[in-house]
């Protein structure tokens, strides 16, 4: 990035939209709703041939003491702090209220370069509004339309001078050669486990709004993050409660945000309450990402607050082998959170199962496994009355596992004898812990030599 952005103003004016409109995607959450962002959220923005990146920020409250809107706007004050540039929005239709005036000198003390922009101008229609923006004396406003993409030839226009007026670099970067990318880390759970806590403890500083109120995440958050040399994304999502609690509009556009973050993930961490561990819902979210072929690690929070520790993790690990029988060997580590304990441990565990996560089984093996498992326990008849033959395996994708084995009805293979090569695959190729796929096909080998 050449350099950095925040969107600052008060509720409700349009800075998410904006956000989506230059980042290219709807990664924030957008609704009519005051105070729907609560943490900041980073991405790389695009005008043209400008590139920067840009911060989306919790609507600005006047308030100072330990509430929530205050250390909302704490974050926003670190924004803030990490940029170059200001982008202080303003909703042209409501007009300059007071709020606006007072965060306009609040800005204005900061030192930075700061473009005013007047949002929902859709077709002109508050251009007289517009013009009493000119009161709040930060400058020229630049009229848009955020939802409707209107204006951003004016807009690129004035950060480009904003930023060159300040010596900042504004040439487009070349781009770096392609490697492997950052494994993306999703923190997910029911809501008030200590997802937030966590990854602020990992990146070792505040970047997430944290407190004892449930449900404080409402969109996910993603974080660039190296440890120990690697790159990682980390995400931290809103909590998931049971669908038949969900009935806030805004609640259900939280847990389909995170739903969306599980199908990016590469692992899922799954935070769970220790003094009251592996609820019916914590399996439900659990299944969810197996169902979506992530790797998963359990985290049991708060385990400096369980009284009985060895019989609580016999339980949790009892409990995970009778409901999730279909994935043997999760990892389950037992952390704290708040005091930073065991994270080095749950750190390595989420690398472990990345590497089963990515395994790779080459051919040969396969179908001498195959050979092996036939002999030992041979497939029944089909409902013909004669035996079903398999004749060929190989792997056909990774992250998750993913096998493919040519039978001659695979239609007639009873689930239980399914089961059965999957644990053997499970058990003899070391693949505990991710789930694993196998998909039967009716056909011939298609890596026989063909007949001339």
């Amino acid at each position: 990035m050449t350099f950095t952005v925040a969107i600052i103003g008060r509720p409700n004016v349009g800075k998410s939209t904006l956000f989506n409109r230059l980042v290219g995607k709807r990664l924030a959450l957008v609704d009519d709703t005051p105070g729907v962002t609560r943490d900041r959220r980073e991405g790389e923005a695009r005008i043209a041939d400008l590139t920067f990146r840009v911060i989306d920020t919790a609507g600005l409250e006047d308030r100072a003491d330990d509430s929530l809107e205050a250390r909302m706007r704490r974050q926003t004050e670190r924004a803030l702090e990490a940029s170059d540039l200001i982008l202080l929005m303003i909703d042209a239709r409501a007009g300059v209220t007071p709020m606006d005036e007072h965060f306009a000198d609040w800005v204005r003390h900061r030192e930075k370069p700061i473009v005013l922009v007047a949002n929902k101008c859709e077709s002109g229609v508050a251009d007289s509004d517009v013009y009493e923006s000119y009161a709040l004396g930060v400058g020229d406003p630049v009229a848009i339309s955020a939802e409707h993409g209107e204006g951003m030839a004016d807009l690129f226009s004035a950060i480009l001078a904003a930023a060159e007026g300040e010596g900042l670099e504004t040439e487009v970067p070349e781009a770096d050669a392609m490697g492997e990318g950052p494994l993306h880390l999703a923190v997910i759970g029911r809501p008030n486990t200590g997802k937030s806590t966590l990854v602020n403890r990992l990146i070792g500083e505040d970047r997430l709004l944290t407190g004892p109120e449930a449900g404080i995440t409402r969109d996910s958050i993603a974080v660039d993050w190296n440890y120990d040399g690697r790159a990682l994304r980390l995400v931290d999502t809103a909590g998931l409660r049971r669908r038949a609690r969900v009935a806030d509009k805004l609640e259900k556009l939280s847990a389909g945000d995170t739903l969306r973050t599980i199908r990016f993930a590469n692992v899922a961490v799954l935070m769970l309450d220790a003094t009251v561990m592996l609820e019916k819902q914590d399996l439900t979210i659990a299944r969810q990402v197996i169902e979506e072929g992530r790797a998963l690690v359990i985290a049991a929070n708060k385990w400096d607050l369980v009284q009985n520790r060895d019989e609580a993790l016999r339980t949790l690990r009892d409990r995970l082998q009778t409901s999730m029988p279909q994935v043997r060997g999760i990892p389950v580590v037992t952390i704290s959170a708040l005091e930073g304990r065991n994270l080095d441990r749950l750190m390595q565990s989420v690398f472990s199962i990345y590497e089963v996560w990515n395994r790779r089984v080459a051919t040969a093996q396969l179908n001498r496994w195959l050979e092996l498992a036939l002999d030992a326990h041979p497939p029944p008849l089909g409902a013909s009355g004669r035996r079903i033959r398999l004749r060929y395996m190989t792997q056909v994708k990774a992250r998750p596992p993913t096998f493919a084995i040519w039978a001659s009805r695979p239609q007639d293979l009873p689930e239980s004898y399914r089961r059965y090569l999957i644990n053997g695959l499970r058990e003899d190729f070391k693949l505990d812990g991710v789930p694993i796929r196998v998909q039967f096909r009716r056909g011939k080998n298609p890596y026989a030599p063909k007949e001339k």
